[in-house]
This record gives structure tokens, sequence and C-alpha cells, in this order.
């Protein structure tokens, strides 16, 4: 079925651009993120809470549950193999996150429309209670992810 083989295609293309995307991205491997799934226009990413994360009410610092959105949302919306930033976002924190929680940041595209693309991150715990709902805006800008061997 054609169809089939093209989204076979669309499937590699979103995991090669986010293997080539994560083997340079320090930031989230500092954190710990790590990319459980991807596809195109998705991308679900997890991060346990760690001591060093916590702020003074010994819940995970806003900035880090941010972050992990952010990066989920970042795989989502380059997982087309064109480079894709973040153009605008919000964040709306449900609950906190406590130490040893793994949060899970699962990033759906709502739309795409040229170069520019709507997505939802919902960030919850490893018992499916909402922690934060990131909405952001992409826009894309030249270039593509994986980055031609010389």
């Amino acid at each position: 079925m054609p169809n089939e083989d093209h989204q076979m295609s669309a499937q590699a293309l979103a995991e090669a651009a986010a293997a080539s995307m994560l083997s340079r991205d320090s930031a989230t491997q500092a954190l710990g993120i790590a990319l459980d799934e991807v596809g195109p226009g998705h991308a679900r990413m997890t991060m346990t809470v760690r001591a060093d994360m916590l702020n003074g009410h010994q819940s995970c610092h806003g900035g880090f549950i941010f972050a992990l959105a952010d990066s989920a949302f970042a795989f989502a919306c380059n997982s087309y193999n064109l480079n894709t930033v973040g153009a605008g976002c919000t964040i709306d924190y449900l609950a906190p996150g406590r130490e040893g929680d793994v949060l899970v940041a699962d990033a759906v595209e709502q739309a795409l429309a040229g170069k520019s693309g709507v997505y939802d991150v919902r960030v919850s715990n490893q018992d499916g209670r909402a922690i934060a709902l990131f909405r952001g805006k992409s826009i894309r800008v030249a270039g593509e992810v994986i980055q031609e061997q010389a």
C-alpha cells in the first residue's frame, strides 16, 4: 500500500531527525530527559524529578517542568526534518511534581500551516495526574535537522 509506505518513511524520518537532534542537545541530556517516542508531529519524553530540581516548597521547580515540556515540543515540531524553533509558548501549572516522580511530557501537533505550527504538551506524573499544560507556537527556519556529512 503506497500510503502505508509513506507513513513508514515519515516515521523513519522522525526517528532519524530526533536521534540527530538528541545527539547535539546537551541541555536535554543534562536534565536526564529521555525520548520515549517520536513520530510525525508527536513526541513523548520523560524526566525523573531529582533532589536538585526541588524549589523552596520541596516541589519540582517550574523551570524544570517547563524545560521538559519545551523539549517535547521541540522534538515534535522538528519531526519532519525541517529546522523549526519556538515562536512563543505558555504554560499552566496544575499540580506539583515531587522528588522521585517520573514526569511524562506528551507533545501533539494541533495545527501546521505553511511555516507555522501549534503544539500542545500535557505533562503528567507516573500516576497520570496532570502536572502542567503547555502550548507552543513554532516557526520553520532555514535548513534541515539531519546535517549532511562532509
